[in-house]
Formats: C-alpha cells, sequence, structure tokens
C-alpha cells in the first residue's frame, strides 16, 4: 500500500532530492503521507516537436518538468492532481508507438514510453493510484477535460479557415477549447472556460460562436478530430523517440518548454550524435514499493536520485 511506503526513510529521501533537483523554480513536493511511486522520462508532444519529460508519479499527483541536467537538475514544473486526470491509452502508427494521453481539466497532452513493457507498466501504476486516491477521499473523476492540442507540424495552414498559410511572418495559435491550430484572424476573440483558466482564453471564432450563443457550455466536451491528431506528427525520419535519445537529448539540455522557441539546428545536430552514442546506457523507469525495494522494467539495479544502487533492491514488478 501507498501508505505503508509513504511512511518510509528512503521515500522522504527521494521527494526531498526531488525538490532540490527543481530548486526555487519548483513547488514543496513532500508532505506527511504522500508517497513517490515511481519515475522516469516520456517523450512529450509538445506543440513545436516530441521532447523528453522528467515524470514523477505520486500517490496523489503527477509531476513533470524539463531536464536541464539528467537526475540533478530540472525546471518549468507542472503539477496535476490525480483526481483530476484519466489516461487514454493511443493506437501505434508509423511514426508513434507506446503512446497514451494524459487528461485532465487544466492540461492534456500526448506522451510516449520507448517500449510497450513500459507503456503498460505506466499506465496500470497511474490508473492503480488513481483508483485508490478516489476510494479514499470518495471523490468522483472529474468529467472536465482540457483539449488536447494538435501539434504546429500538422497544420501549415489554418485549420478553421483553412486559407491562411503559416510562415515565419504568420504565426500559429491555438483554440483553448478545441485544440485546433488557427490563424490571428480566426481566433482574436476570448472566452472564460472556467476548468482551464480564471481568466478569458484565446478561442476559435467557431468555439466562441457556439459558446457565446449557448449551443454549447465551456464545460461541454469537444467533438471533433483534435485529440486524435496528437500523435500524427510527420516529423521526417523521426520515428518513436527511444529511451536513449530521449536521455541523450536531456543531458545536452536541448528541452526547452513548449511556449519558447525551438533551437531547431541544435535538436537535429543532437539527433545525428544519438545515432552514433551505442556505449551510453540506458535508463529505465521505476516504481517503488516498500522496504526499500524498487520495481523496474529491466533486470538490473540502477541509481535513482542520488541514491546508490546499492540501498535498492530489484525485484519483479508490483502494482502497489
Amino acid at each position: 500500500m501507498t501508505s505503508k511506503l509513504a511512511l518510509t526513510e528512503e521515500n522522504v529521501k527521494r521527494i526531498k532530492n526531488i525538490e532540490d533537483c527543481f530548486g526555487s523554480s519548483g513547488q514543496k513536493l513532500y508532505k506527511s503521507g504522500r508517497a513517490l511511486v515511481g519515475e522516469g522520462v516520456l517523450t512529450k508532444i509538445c506543440r513545436k516537436k516530441p521532447k523528453p519529460r522528467q515524470f514523477f508519479l505520486f500517490d496523489d499527483i503527477l509531476v513533470y518538468g524539463n531536464i536541464l541536467l539528467s537526475k540533478k537538475k530540472y525546471n518549468k514544473q507542472h503539477l496535476l492532481p490525480l483526481e483530476e486526470v484519466k489516461i487514454v491509452s493511443l493506437d501505434d502508427d508509423s511514426n508513434f508507438r507506446n503512446g497514451w494521453q494524459i487528461v485532465s481539466p487544466s492540461k492534456s497532452f500526448a506522451v510516449y514510453a520507448a517500449t510497450p513493457t513500459e507503456k503498460a507498466e505506466w499506465m496500470a501504476h497511474i490508473k492503480k493510484c488513481i483508483e485508490q486516491l478516489l476510494e479514499k477521499t470518495g471523490k468522483k473523476p472529474s468529467g472536465d477535460e482540457a483539449a488536447v492540442w494538435v501539434p504546429d507540424q500538422i497544420a501549415p495552414f489554418c485549420m478553421l479557415c483553412k486559407k491562411t498559410k503559416f510562415s515565419a511572418i504568420i504565426r500559429k495559435h491555438h483554440c483553448r477549447r478545441c485544440g485546433l491550430v488557427v490563424c490571428n484572424s480566426c481566433s482574436s476573440k476570448k472566452f472564460l472556460i472556467p476548468h482551464i483558466s480564471a481568466k478569458p482564453v484565446r478561442v476559435c471564432d467557431q468555439c466562441f460562436t457556439k459558446m457565446s450563443s449557448g449551443q454549447v457550455k465551456p464545460d461541454d466536451p469537444v467533438v471533433n478530430d483534435a485529440n486524435n491528431m496528437t500523435h500524427k506528427v510527420e516529423t521526417g525520419s523521426f520515428n518513436s523517440i527511444t529511451r536513449k535519445e530521449s536521455e541523450k537529448l536531456a543531458e545536452s539540455g536541448s528541452s526547452a518548454d513548449e511556449s519558447e522557441e525551438d533551437d531547431t539546428k541544435r535538436y537535429d545536430d543532437n539527433s545525428k550524435k544519438i545515432e552514433d552514442d551505442i556505449k551510453s546506457e540506458e535508463i529505465q523507469p521505476t516504481f517503488y514499493k516498500i522496504n526499500n525495494e524498487v520495481v523496474e522494467t529491466g533486470n538490473r539495479p540502477l541509481s535513482v536520485n542520488g541514491l546508490t544502487k546499492d540501498s535498492l533492491q530489484s525485484n519483479p514488478l508490483t502494482i502497489i
């Protein structure tokens, strides 16, 4: 049970170390009774391109951030209460494999694991934590869902008027309600969507008309193909990023936040280096249980956030 895990000394050390890795840029994560269930690198589909992100699964929250230096320094911390989260498996395609959507009222996105086994284990642990939390609190799953944004690469033209062609001068915008990529002319209005923001947010003309006329409510489910497009990114030779690639990109510092402009040349240069980096050790996600034991997707122990591998024991997968 996670309640027993939360009482262990190793659990406290792990959480405190994560706080140190985020530094002043992150919130305090330790509190009495909170357990760190697992951690690892996943590829997150951002609006510009796929990027490696460090994820931490607690028994009540999901935390992720940019990787500045693997296992040592993170920033841009994001926190999602698990009682508001649901996960949806994504089918594999020619570009991306082993993915699922993380859906919540404030933010929704797709992530990808390096292997089918890792995907299954991540999803199983997240689902178990959500079930245990809802049972413990007596709350019901949230019905509000933020739209998963369509990646920029999918839309060379405005997805609403289908006329405006985007360029370095004509920038892309996202409707906060439906997630479509639209031009400025088709998204000049704002509307209050309480579960996303306390302030009015940019929406496309189509969503604005529907909400302002009362045809739909801001919290009504969005019915379009936006949430099915997150894994259809056209990325040339890029194919479902591997764990080794994620770690290499992370160590090189090429994981800017979604809101920042990408350094395309640096990303491409690092991708070329990855192909030659056959000696790099693969880092696998880790899931914890009580008695200072650790559950891993592989068959070898590893150092986790400053804890030596001698202080951790490897065990078969156990859902706590």
